[in-house]
């Protein structure tokens, strides 16, 4: 699959300058960093949240587990996990669980962990789960220039 294509089309049309890095087949956002010899602290992993009937997407590093009481308190009590089934509609061009860490491609929102904006450059799932794109740090800076930042998640 490579690149989903919504994906893909969005990246050219906000002139993001990437690198497509395949990779053996990972099922998890951790597998991934391992098998790619990279830090987890630096690849992005996008969580789909449901919030006040609509959806929205976190994005932390593989090397975290999200802590969703923390994104209660700075987005209210409202805030759940999307079950697969509303993942699978959202991200449709995409292979079941490999979420791109970009949300306005596909309409949603997004709230970025602090600890991820100190990395030098960032990976990302680009839809499928041999397939990563690398960016340097300003580029996905550019991805989430106007998305909230906070402290939501917690290293393994």
């Amino acid at each position: 699959m490579a690149i989903a294509p919504t994906l893909q089309k969005y990246l050219a049309a906000e002139n993001i300058q990437y690198e497509v890095i395949p990779h053996e087949l990972s099922m998890t956002s951790a597998r991934t960093a391992e098998t790619c010899h990279i830090s987890g602290d630096r690849l992005a992993k996008g969580i789909v949240l449901r919030r006040d009937g609509g959806y929205m997407l976190a994005v932390l590093p593989a090397s975290h587990h999200l802590r969703l009481s923390d994104l209660r308190t700075s987005l209210g009590d409202n805030v759940h996990m999307a079950d697969e089934t509303e993942i699978s509609r959202l991200f449709s061009d995409c292979a079941h669980g490999a979420v791109p860490a970009v949300g306005k491609c596909y309409g949603l929102d997004i709230i970025v962990d602090e600890s991820i904006e100190a990395q030098p450059d960032v990976y990302m799932e680009a839809g499928d789960h041999a397939t990563l794109l690398h960016m340097g740090h300003a580029q996905f800076a550019r991805l989430t220039a106007n998305a909230p930042h906070g402290r939501f998640s917690t290293h393994d």
